[in-house]
């Protein structure tokens, strides 16, 4: 199956999408091919697999965290890219989207990282601190190459929301608040008029992230959306039983504990 067929299949007409991010290479390369298995398992439509990099502008605490743990294992983009291959050997058929910043990305070349994500079964490319008005000549590059190049939408100005909309593939990415990722308590009453607004532009499901992290924050989105994006709280789950993870004994229980968590958050 194509990745734009993957996207098709899994993510087109879906309503409740459900989107978990997981870093790859924490806390354990051999581990990060695990829980993608285990998020498909839990019911996501997309996998974000994330690399870590030393300045992470977008990230909270958590994922930042995170992305050191996965840097001590000596996990690069080529390194993350070649996990794909792997989860797919294994048997995950869910399109998975590589979350990368554009430094890695421009210090491994444009053309080896095209030739790489479309060898080891890449499916979409997500580049957050690379703004839309900079993005558009690797937008193309990646429509050329079959990718899904993702888009990022923030509570700025109608027209921007609209181009971004209007221009976006496999699913749109809208941010909740204009920090950085990481749980949060409640969401400004205002997002839901935010992805109303999103909504009545996109030919494409509607998917809130940056902060979601449990059930009831779900169900107070669901009517505005098409799905959620969930990372800070699952990272944290990774954080809570690394030691039982690293630990091939006990790490069959650890995998059930945090499917158990996850699929809490996306079912009631």
């Amino acid at each position: 199956m194509s990745s734009n067929e993957r996207f098709q299949h899994y993510v087109q007409d879906e309503k409740n999408l459900f989107i978990p991010f997981i870093m790859a290479g924490d806390p354990h390369p051999e581990v990060s091919i695990e829980l993608g298995l285990t998020m498909e398992e839990a019911g996501a439509h997309v996998l974000e697999l994330g690399i870590p990099y030393s300045d992470p502008l977008a990230d909270g605490p958590v994922i930042q965290e995170s992305a050191k743990r996965a840097l001590a294992q000596g996990m690069t983009l080529e390194k993350g890219i070649e996990l794909v291959s792997q989860m797919r050997e294994r048997g995950l058929k869910i399109p998975v989207v590589i979350f990368t910043y554009y430094n890695p990305l421009l210090q491994m070349g444009i053309e080896k990282f095209f030739g790489l994500a479309k060898k080891n079964g890449v499916d979409g490319l997500l580049v957050p601190d690379l703004p839309y008005e900079e993005s558009r000549e690797l937008a193309v590059r990646c429509r050329e190459e079959h990718i899904a190049y993702i888009s990022l939408v923030a509570p700025t100005s109608d027209q921007r929301i609209e181009k971004i909309a209007r221009e976006a593939e496999g699913f749109l990415y809208c941010v909740s608040s204009l920090g950085v990722t990481g749980v949060r308590k409640e969401f400004d009453p205002r997002v839901n008029l935010f992805l109303e607004k999103v909504k009545t532009h996109s030919k494409i499901p509607v998917a809130v992230g940056f902060g979601v992290s449990n059930r009831s924050q779900v169900e107070a989105l669901e009517p505005y959306c098409d799905g959620v994006i969930v990372g800070s709280a699952i990272i944290k789950q990774v954080e809570a039983h690394q030691d039982q993870l690293l630990d091939k004994n006990c790490r069959d229980e650890a995998l059930s504990r945090i499917k158990r968590f996850v699929v809490s958050l996306i079912s009631s």
